[in-house]
């Protein structure tokens, strides 16, 4: 049982070490008037919307914090 704990532990600490990076690699959506309104044209009429860095980014990100919060769960109940 006590590999499982560190199997367990080293696998979250992986997934929060992703977790960090495509956070901080993600553009800040913060770009004034301007950003607005041209991230709102590229979300309606951009066709390559779910092939750009930053939306793999932001799949990424979802994807490791659910995983990151499923893990935290269990690894509070395994340590009890």
């Amino acid at each position: 049982m006590g590999t499982l704990k560190t199997i367990l532990i080293v696998i979250q600490v992986i997934l929060a070490i992703v977790l960090i990076i495509s956070v901080l690699m993600q553009q800040g959506k913060s770009a004034g008037l301007s950003g607005a309104i041209s991230g709102g044209a590229e979300t309606f009429f951009g066709k390559n919307k779910a092939r750009t860095m930053d939306a793999m980014l932001s799949r990424i990100t979802t994807i490791s914090a659910t995983l990151f919060l499923i893990l935290s769960l269990v690894l509070s109940l395994v340590l009890k």
